[in-house]
């Protein structure tokens, strides 16, 4: 037995120059108007009858406007109507097979389902209703277990379930698109929280005396790893070498380069590289790799001697690290004679310092974002100077090692009245005694 389809009255469109009835252009719209000018559900019947017809006059959903009601012979012509304001798809289970099946290809009950998942598959935002016979009632079920939101039988149809069977699908669809769009961010989500978390680095510090504390905080939304990088790692020789950095801007291919840069440092300071002859290379590295010629990154490392008490330093655009000792404030290291950040000038040199540290001491390596912040309401910014006083107000507290990095951004974010815009990364190195 075919499928009735209704068929939509149009009502009529006044000619040119004609006046609207006075109900028409009311001076105040009124509850009545709103609900008639609110848009109403779509309904596509996929049926190989043209001549089908329902037998109630009209169908309407739950405000009382009438659904809208459109036809297709085949699966052709009704991927032609799948436009975005169709709602829901009707689909008589007794339709051939096929793309372009209609009336003169006989049916094979192999392949209703086939049928099914064809207009599943090009209708993947709608909502679909299946129709068939009351004794193909498990054939029915199935089509709900491969995608159809419901199914209603033949000669159980009227308008007024034929309504509400249109509006729970169409809820339905709409919670199961929700649901998951919502699974899958949160996987996506997990499998990127998984990613950034293995690219951040693992200290190899293996034999040495040295403890070892970070704290890494990316500017972007959302996400775990920024432009700003670090690592440590131990070398055959018992040197301890020590390294942060920051590509310039916050997108993800900022960070992919911040992980490059780090890895090939420590690929090559395992190698043997040091100060100048190591900056160059990387600089290569950043210039092959960048997205553009505008990027650049800027770079500190340090390599402390065997014995602990004196370090090399090298700078690369990038603010000196800070030195505390037992008895005296913490200061900066020096920074004059400073080479420039990495790849902005070819051929640059950047000259490696030596600095005594002593016997008891910390060291910690930072990116601009912990000095960037705001104070209060105005346009200062917390700066080297702060920074240096902050952390002189923790350490009189007694704080030091994981505890000083903690407090020393959740002031740095609290001084800014919210989070801070920028990457910011923390590393401290410290030793005890000798």
């Amino acid at each position: 037995m075919p499928v009735p389809v209704p068929r939509q009255r149009e009502i009529p469109a006044p000619e040119s120059g004609q006046a609207l009835p006075q109900a028409a252009a009311p001076p105040q719209l009124t509850a009545a108007t709103a609900a008639a000018a609110a848009p109403s559900l779509t309904l596509l019947v996929i049926e190989d009858d043209p001549a089908g017809g329902l037998t109630v006059p009209e169908i309407l959903d739950a405000d009382g406007h009438r659904i809208r009601l459109r036809t297709a012979r085949n699966l052709t012509e009704a991927a032609r109507l799948l436009t975005p304001d169709v709602h829901c798809v009707l689909l008589d289970l007794s339709l051939p097979g096929g793309p372009g099946a209609g009336p003169a290809r006989a049916a094979d009950p192999t392949d209703r389902l086939d049928t099914l998942r064809e207009v599943l598959r090009i209708a993947p935002r709608h909502a679909v209703l299946v129709l068939t016979c009351e004794g193909d009632a498990e054939r029915a079920a199935e089509a709900v277990r491969v995608g159809a939101q419901d199914f209603l039988f033949r000669d159980e149809l009227d308008g007024r379930l034929l309504s509400r069977a249109i509006r729970y699908a169409v809820e339905r669809k709409r919670a199961d698109t929700a649901q998951y769009k919502l699974a899958e961010s949160k996987l996506r989500a997990q499998e990127n929280a998984r990613l950034e978390r293995g690219l951040l680095p693992n200290p190899l510090l293996e034999g040495s005396d040295l403890r070892f504390a970070a704290r890494y905080h990316a500017g972007r939304s959302r996400a775990l790893l920024g432009g700003d990088f670090y690592d440590t790692v131990r070398t055959p020789d018992g040197t301890v070498h020590a390294m942060i950095g920051d590509v310039c801007g916050h997108g993800p291919d900022e960070a992919a380069l911040g992980v490059e840069l780090r890895i090939a440092w420590r690929a090559l300071t395992l190698a043997g590289l040091c100060g100048d002859d190591l900056l160059a290379t990387l600089q290569e590295v950043l210039e092959v790799e960048r997205p553009c010629e505008e990027i650049f990154a800027t770079l500190c490392t340090v390599d402390i001697a065997p014995d602990g008490r004196r370090a090399g330093l090298c700078l690369a655009g990038h603010p000196a690290p800070l030195i505390s000792r037992p008895g005296r404030p913490a200061r900066l290291l020096p920074y004059e004679n400073s080479g420039p950040a990495l790849g902005l000038l070819p051929r640059a040199r950047w000259p490696r310092r030596q600095v005594e540290l002593g016997g008891t001491w910390s060291l910690m390596l930072y990116t601009d974002g912990l000095i960037e912040g705001r104070i209060g309401e105005g346009r200062e910014r917390l700066g080297q100077d702060g920074m240096v006083e902050m952390i002189n107000r923790h350490l009189d507290a007694g704080l030091s090692g994981e505890g000083l990095l903690e407090a020393s951004v959740s002031e740095a974010r609290r001084l800014n009245g919210g989070e801070l815009t920028d990457d910011v990364a923390v590393v401290l190195l410290s030793r005890a005694g000798g």
